[in-house]
Parts: C-alpha cells; structure tokens; sequence
C-alpha cells in the first residue's frame, strides 16, 4: 500500500509518541502536532517528521495550514488525563476537540482515527464487544462516547471516514507514573521491601503500548474502515497475575502487601474487550 501522510495530535503523550514511531516504522510520514515543543525535541524521531507546536484548543488556530496535504488524521490529543472524573472532558474538551475534527473535516481531510476508551462500556461486566451499548458512568467515557455521537451525526452531513478505536489498558515505556506497572517498576528500582496494592482479583484487558500503536497504525492504512473498533488483547487477566508476572520478568522478590487499597468505584471488577472485529481488519491471530 501507498505511505500516507498522517497528522497526529498529542504527539508527545504516552500513546502519541508510540504511534509516531509505528507509522515511521511502516514508511508513513508524520506531522506532528503537540503543545509542548520541548518534550518533542527529546523524542527519538523529531528529526523524522514535520513538528508543529500548536493548541488545538485555541480559537484562532489555522487548521487549514495544519491539515494541508494531509492523507488522515489521529486525534490523540485530549487534556487533563488522568482525572476521569473531571466536567472538563464534557464542559470543554468534547466541544472543543469536535470544533478541531469538524474543521479538519471541512478542511479535506477524508481519513479520521480518535482514540476511544473502554469507559464508554461504563459499569458493564464481562466481555464487551463493539456491538454492546456504552453506557458511560463517568465524565471522562460520557465525553468520549458523545463525542462519536456528535462525529457520527456529521458525517451524514459530510461524509469521511471516522475510526474509533477503544483502547483498553496500555502500559509501558511513557506511561502515567502512577499507574501500577510503574509503580511497581519504581518500587523495584528503589528497593523496597514490599509493594502495596488492591486484592488484584479484578479481571482487566491489558496490551503492551508498542503493540496497541501498531494495531492503530495498521487502522490507519484500512482507508475504507469506518466504525468502532476496541484496540485490546481479548484476553482477561488479573491483576494480580499481571503483576506477579513483571516481578519474574524483573527477577524482583518484592512482597506484594495485598488488599492494602480497596477496589476502584469507577470500575467494574471483571471486563475485557472482544478482539474479533481488529483480529478480522488487521489479520493478526487472536491475543498476537
């Protein structure tokens, strides 16, 4: 297939700067848009790609100049994360980043993929397929899943073809200091003698970043791919297990104190995504 030129906003986030790399490295260009220049110059590809330092959230940005000659957008960009339970993400990002695709859109840009979330799924327990109603119990999955709503609406008007990718738990290289591998990574490294958690019985859908953003990637070159579609290994794993395997993947005999933090109210305490419908588009055998 032909290289395509993308546009990426949030490029210098956790899963930005791994969806750059993945498209280099499947011989796409990249124009990269971020609001902080300096966390982009100590990336390893910013000699790679068109950077431009801009907020998407500015009332007078130009995006025509952005979007010029520009194959698809990714629209990773999205304020104020981790707080899931913010009104921003409905009071202003979700107008605000529907004005920015809108205006892409009307711009000519024929190709858009936006990062969804598992939270549109809400408080639903078990496997959850594309076909399952989202039903989002907090602020953050109410402003994503409206946004597609507000997306779908338009493209009966204008029509283009929207990707919306469900992404479930990632985690590596890049990743909130605060979420549990790199907690746990950080009390390995500094020593400690045990490390604090919930009962880790919760059932989850966990995928290694480096292999989230290929999938995306590999989105990006369905160019007749429309619809709604979850970036997840399709297979449940506790959490305890996940991270009993990182302390034999690190050789660490840190003690795991249990039940220290009670279970997450946001979240139900088994969920995982159907992997089908990406298996199918990318070809990739199941939990690869």
């Amino acid at each position: 297939m032909s290289a395509l030129n993308v546009l990426v906003t949030g490029a210098t986030g956790f899963v930005g700067r791994h969806l750059v790399s993945a498209l280099l490295a499947r011989g796409h260009s990249v124009r990269a848009v971020a609001r902080d220049p300096e966390t982009a110059r100590s990336l390893p590809w910013i000699n790679e790609v068109e950077f431009l330092c801009a907020d998407l959230h500015a009332t007078d940005l130009d995006v025509t100049t952005l979007t010029e000659g520009v194959d698809a957008l990714a629209h990773l960009a999205w304020p104020g994360l981790p707080n899931y339970q913010g009104l921003f993400h409905f009071e202003h990002n979700l107008f605000a980043d529907y004005r920015f695709i809108k205006q892409a859109v009307e711009a000519g840009v024929p190709q858009v993929l936006v990062t969804g979330t598992c939270f549109e799924y809400g408080m639903q327990s078990g496997p959850l397929s594309e076909t399952t109603a989202a039903q989002p119990s907090n602020p953050y999955g109410l402003a994503k899943n409206t946004l597609r709503l507000f997306l779908e609406t338009l493209r009966q008007q204008k029509p283009f073809n929207l990707q919306w990718a469900r992404l479930f738990y990632l985690y590596g290289e890049g990743q909130n200091p605060n979420s549990l591998l790199a907690s746990l990574d950080r009390a390995i490294e500094a020593g400690d003698s045990h490390f604090n958690m919930s009962a880790g019985e919760q059932l989850r859908d966990y995928l290694a970043i480096e292999v989230a953003t290929d999938y995306l990637a590999r989105l990006l070159e369905q160019r007749d791919f429309s619809g709604v579609v979850n970036c997840a290994s399709g297979r449940p794993i506790a959490v305890r297990t996940l991270v009993e395997q990182r302390l034999r993947e690190r050789g660490s005999s840190i003690e795991l104190n249990l039940g220290h933090y009670g279970y997450a109210s946001h979240e139900p305490m088994a969920f995982w995504g159907v992997a089908e419908r990406l298996q199918q588009l990318l070809g990739v055998e199941h939990g690869a």
